[in-house]
């Protein structure tokens, strides 16, 4: 992520100095300009962000998401109560911790473990009180 937000950073800042008349126009600046005219995701972005077929804006908005995910993740140094799974660049390997972790605690073979998913009613992550006592509680499925 952070070699992504990087990237958008420093193309934007050569752009907009190219703009300005600062540096020379290169090919990456005007596609970059040219893609973001037609709200698509640059191919300098592309190559180091998440796969996603949204436009740019929706992109934008998602991205934005996912730092405030991996902020808030970060500031508390535990699990959230409920993690936007599809926010992860790869949620297997949450996924993956989460039977690490109960192999760990069971004293069980990781090798025997598999995930078992208990869907609920609850549409709305933010009304979820506590962290689950066993796993973890996720939303962001899309079935």
């Amino acid at each position: 992520m952070n070699i992504l937000i990087g990237v958008i950073r420093t193309s934007l800042e050569d752009l907009d100095a190219g703009l300005k008349g600062q540096l020379n126009i290169t090919e990456d600046m005007e596609m970059l300009s040219s893609k973001m005219f037609v709200n698509l995701q640059p191919d300098i972005w592309v190559k180091y962000a998440y796969f996603s077929l949204k436009d740019l804006p929706t992109w934008y908005e998602d991205l934005l998401f996912r730092i405030a995910q991996l902020a808030e993740y970060t500031e508390e140094l535990c699990p959230p109560k409920t993690l936007w799974i599809s926010g992860l660049f790869n949620p297997m390997s949450f996924l993956t911790a989460i039977m690490q972790t109960t192999a760990r605690n069971d004293g069980l073979p990781l090798d025997g473990m598999v995930l078992k998913t208990d869907v609920t009613n609850e549409r709305d992550p933010t009304n979820v009180s506590e962290a689950a006592a066993f796993g973890a509680f996720i939303h962001g499925f899309t079935l």
